[in-house]
């Protein structure tokens, strides 16, 4: 039976991609998948879908956001800022690093991934900043300024706006959505969804 293939979009400063990525990589690696990561722009993927950036939220909206994030922590025990000092702040250069980083493989693609959203929501650095971006490639064993460079490319720029419209067409309008076979799982709190739909491809329980 071939491995299963994910595709797994996620905006860079999402606090659920954030709040989900370890368990998502524990899963995957459980069940041998293939794992497309997948940084969105949240400028293109929300008008398209629906969706408002945070700040143009209602304020009902905003308020109860925060209630979740504070409730996920807790059941989550995670070192979680769940106001950071950088946020909002801008995605697109660290989507890019990631697209770079996932030339060297699936495991550099997520290993960094994971070290952007801890940078926002435990560390409390500025993802927009390109040191701050170069630091965490150096501190995930990739070359800095080799990553920087093919992140710059305009073939990362074409991948990642190319990236956004498969979103819209596979119907993904927010971060994380996991992708099985065409299935959407949608949020961190899904992956026991997610769980169970490669479980059933593996043959070891039903859908």
């Amino acid at each position: 039976m071939p491995a299963p293939v994910i595709d797994y979009y996620v905006f860079a400063q999402s606090p659920y991609a954030y709040m989900g990525h370890a368990r998502f990589c524990a899963l995957a690696e459980r069940f041998g998948a293939t794992v497309n990561l997948l940084p969105m722009d949240g400028a293109v993927v929300f008008p398209a879908t629906g969706g408002l950036p945070l700040p143009k939220r209602a304020p009902a909206r905003i308020s109860y956001r925060m209630e979740e994030l504070k409730r996920w922590r807790s059941v989550l025990a995670l070192p979680m800022h769940v106001q950071p000092k950088f946020f909002p702040v801008a995605g697109n250069p660290a989507s890019l690093m990631m697209l770079a980083a996932a030339q060297h493989g699936q495991t550099a693609a997520l290993r960094y991934a994971d070290a952007v959203f801890k940078a926002v929501w435990e560390r409390e650095l500025d993802i927009a900043d390109a040191a701050v971006l170069q630091q965490l490639a150096g501190e995930c064993g990739l070359d800095a300024d080799a990553l920087a460079a093919t992140a710059a490319h305009s073939d990362m720029q074409a991948r990642f706006e190319a990236i956004s419209q498969q979103a819209i067409a596979a119907e993904v309008f927010g971060a994380p959505t996991y992708v099985l076979d065409g299935e959407r799982f949608w949020g961190q709190d899904r992956l026991d969804f997610l769980e169970r739909a490669l479980a059933a491809q593996a043959g070891d329980q039903p859908a």
